[in-house]
């Protein structure tokens, strides 16, 4: 991986440019994402987090003090959002999520119904079962089953989470349907990523914490990797995996030196 070909720096959030939900504390990055835009190249965040729309993660980014524009900010219920509107036009949606997915799917033009074409599933950290049983019969009928991303874990404040992966899993077990998978690993999120970059894979890399999300869903879309060490792996679990990164640092401020 040569650095000075790359034109394009897509940035996990929990675990490399902050940490927690509600008001996430600074990790590093913003040097990088500063360099980065003075020399022409392009920054994004690149995100799976679904509990707050990119408006809330964009306030957040500006509150720790990065330049990002809003429009760099791309998000897993942003980015479903945008595909619902390619399958479906205006989608009726069943949703097991938070506030965040809801606003982000309503402002596409999507509504919720008792009726509806899919059922869309995130992080949901008032889950219930009555919420996946509603959500089962909705499928049974004929709804269709999408996911946010498929991870096992996220980093919050508090370390590793249960994340919306074992969600949807339960769901595709129950229903026998396989989910369309929106975000990290499914190199949909990196393609849709891409799209609005206007650039290719190869010229591409994505920093991240998570060799299960960040690591191998942009390895199967072609993007280069970095893995940072102040989110959910350790050396030894790099050691220990089959996926392996293009490149490891400590933290995100590292890249620096690099650019």
């Amino acid at each position: 991986m040569n650095m000075k070909s790359l034109r394009v720096f897509f940035f996990d959030l929990d675990g490399v440019l902050s940490v927690g939900k509600a008001r996430p504390h600074y990790l590093g990055g913003r040097e990088v994402v500063r360099r980065l835009k003075e020399s022409g190249r392009k920054a994004f965040v690149l995100t799976n987090n679904s509990t707050g729309t990119r408006r809330d993660v964009y306030r957040n980014l500006r509150r720790l003090g990065f330049t990002f524009e809003i429009d760099e900010v791309l998000t897993s219920s942003y980015l479903t959002a945008r595909y619902l509107t390619q399958r479906f036009g205006e989608a009726r949606f069943s949703l097991i999520g938070e506030r965040g997915l809801r606003d982000e799917l309503e402002a596409a033009g999507h509504h919720a119904s008792r009726t509806p074409q899919v059922v869309v599933v995130g992080l949901d950290r008032r889950l219930s079962y009555n919420k996946l049983d509603g959500a089962l019969r909705h499928l049974r009928t004929g709804a269709a089953l999408v996911g946010l991303y498929g991870g096992a874990v996220y980093m919050s404040d508090k370390g590793p989470a249960l994340s919306a992966g074992p969600i949807i899993k339960a769901l595709e077990f129950a229903s026998g349907k396989r989910a369309v998978m929106i975000g990290k690993p499914s190199p949909r999120m990196f393609k849709l990523a891409l799209q609005l970059a206007d650039e290719e894979p190869t010229r591409a890399v994505m920093v991240g914490d998570q060799i299960e999300t960040d690591v191998l869903g942009a390895r199967r879309a072609g993007v280069h990797t970095i893995l940072v060490l102040t989110g959910v792996e350790s050396q030894e679990a790099i050691a220990q995996s089959k996926i392996k990164p293009d490149a490891v640092v400590e933290n995100v401020d590292a890249l620096a030196t690099l650019l």
